[in-house]
């Protein structure tokens, strides 16, 4: 027995058909997203690292002249100010900074030194580096004691991104490199000498996810039998 179906029944089922595929499409689209969003992380991109670091800039400069202005304005003789200045001799001349001061800096990493908001390079410890597996692009804090001591913070991690490789070794320069995906990039040669690699071993580290970069941070070394 043949069953024939009505047009407008057609009609609907095809439609039927067509709502169901859509309630497909949204159901899996996005856990997809999800997906997208767990592996990128909660990090900074290179623009926002950019932006942050010219904010402080200007920051900085405004309390600079904030500073001298009220240092203008003020009626102090230079007899009744002189207490609290110290005075430092350099190259380029005498330098006057106030007594017990301590000076608080952010910048960004790039891979081995921290780029400070006044635009001077500040080395960053190797071992400290190696440990918190410092990423080129991460935002730092620096903190320097009238003691003279430096005291490092990373308060903005960039977005990064796990990339496997192969461990190299500079035979003019004695330098560790990392090949992975066709470039090579620096490390820090604390990081093997604390995973005691060799040449030749796999090598995971953590480059920005959405930035080139010279260096990368090493996570892990799988030695090779």
């Amino acid at each position: 027995m043949t069953t024939y179906l009505d047009p407008q029944d057609e009609n609907n089922l095809q439609d039927m058909a067509e709502d169901s595929e859509n309630t497909e499409m949204e159901l899996i689209q996005p856990k997809v997203q999800a997906e997208d969003q767990a592996e990128g992380g909660s990090g900074l991109s290179s623009i926002d690292t950019k932006l942050a670091l010219a904010q402080k800039i200007i920051s900085n400069l405004k309390n600079d002249l904030a500073n001298l202005e009220r240092l203008l304005a003020s009626d102090a003789e230079s007899a009744d100010i002189e207490q609290f200045i110290r005075h430092t001799n350099t190259e380029d001349g005498e330098l006057m900074h106030p007594i017990n001061e301590g000076k608080i800096l952010e910048g960004v990493f790039d891979g081995q030194n921290m780029i400070g908001s006044d635009g001077k390079l500040y080395m960053v410890p190797p071992n400290y580096a190696s440990k918190s597996k410092l990423v080129e692009g991460d935002i730092m804090k620096l903190s320097i004691q009238p003691n003279g001591s430096f005291m490092y913070k990373q308060i903005g991690p960039i977005e990064r991104q796990r990339v496997m490789g192969v461990l190299t070794k500079d035979e003019v320069t004695a330098d560790w490199k990392v090949v992975a995906d066709g470039r090579k990039y620096n490390i820090l040669t604390a990081s093997v000498t604390y995973f005691k690699g060799n040449a030749g071993d796999d090598i995971v580290i953590l480059i920005p996810k959405n930035a080139p970069s010279k260096w990368a941070a090493v996570e892990n070394i799988i030695k090779r039998d």
